[in-house]
């Protein structure tokens, strides 16, 4: 892995009493992660904290061994990475399900999540939600992901209209979630990456505020992450900041280098390099035989 640019932030927002995101990122795995948890009265804070240390702790436990991927079936068609996220995802599931079980206060609670793993030529990217990933790159904005969200299908199916989807009554109901039912299918993107690129996750709270153009003629301005983090912050709480907000900002320098070791669940991240698509796959299913909800 090359070394990387990089840092993450978390706020609570300007309505929101408690902040239900949570992240984490860790360099020498070349992992980021962001999720919204869901379901107030703090159990989706209980969710996506329990769904980053589960995704966390499975990469790191996990590195050079594909039996670990059992009894999960392992998809052939992607990368080892990519099984590794996606199966972590799924292992993130089964916990929330089995805090909700055990804990029936929590009933109710799930998260969304989205996650990148990295190592020398390739991203590995997982999203179950409508937290989202964006690329930078060349001045041009792309965004990664597909919101798992009632109003983004009926975008996709012509029905709304984007500017319809942005104040439509059901605009924070997602139709894919950890936690609600005993498995769930992440999408998976296999991207390259390169010198300058700059990526972007995200829980809603930032999107919800500002549109990809806002987003992007703040990167056109920065590129260094931890300036574009609080940027990005500053500017959803200046347009009323209505959710906890969240961003982690990834950044392959040019002449990267092979990094030190440092982990972090706050402030530092991950490792790059390089982004054009190469697969796309949806989820990886149990051997053996998510959620609709609002936030």
């Amino acid at each position: 892995m090359m070394s990387v640019e990089a840092f993450g932030i978390t706020d609570v927002g300007r309505k929101r009493k408690h902040n239900e995101d949570a992240y984490a990122l860790d360099l020498a795995e070349g992992l980021f992660i962001v999720a919204d948890g869901m379901g107030g009265h703090a159990a989706g804070e209980v969710a996506a904290k329990i769904t980053v240390e589960t995704i966390g702790e499975f990469i790191a436990a996990t590195r050079q061994k594909e039996e670990a991927t059992w009894p999960f079936r392992y998809n052939h068609a992607l990368a080892f990475n990519s099984n590794r996220l996606a199966i972590a995802i799924e292992k993130a599931n089964e916990r929330v399900m089995a805090a909700v079980a055990a804990q029936p206060w929590l009933k109710g609670m799930g998260t969304t999540v989205v996650a990148g793993l990295l190592n020398e030529e390739i991203l590995s990217l997982a999203h179950v939600g409508d937290s989202r990933a964006y690329l930078y790159r060349d001045g041009e904005l792309t965004r990664l992901t597909d919101d798992h969200s009632w109003v983004h299908e009926q975008v996709a199916a012509g029905i709304l209209t984007e500017e319809e989807a942005k104040s439509h009554p059901l605009k924070n109901v997602v139709t894919r979630a950890l936690g609600g039912g005993p498995s769930v299918s992440p999408d998976l993107r296999e991207l390259t990456f390169s010198p300058r690129d700059l990526f972007i996750f995200c829980s809603d709270g930032l999107t919800t505020m500002l549109g990809d153009e806002e987003i992007s003629e703040a990167a056109a301005i920065s590129a260094e992450p931890q300036k574009l983090c609080r940027k990005l912050v500053d500017m959803a709480n200046e347009k009323g900041g209505v959710d906890n907000i969240t961003v982690v900002i990834v950044h392959v320098p040019v002449g990267a280098t092979k990094p030190e070791a440092q982990t972090a669940s706050g402030a530092k991240a991950p490792d790059t390099k390089g982004a054009s698509e190469v697969k796309t796959a949806s989820g990886v299913k149990p051997v053996a035989g998510g959620k609709t909800g609002g936030k």
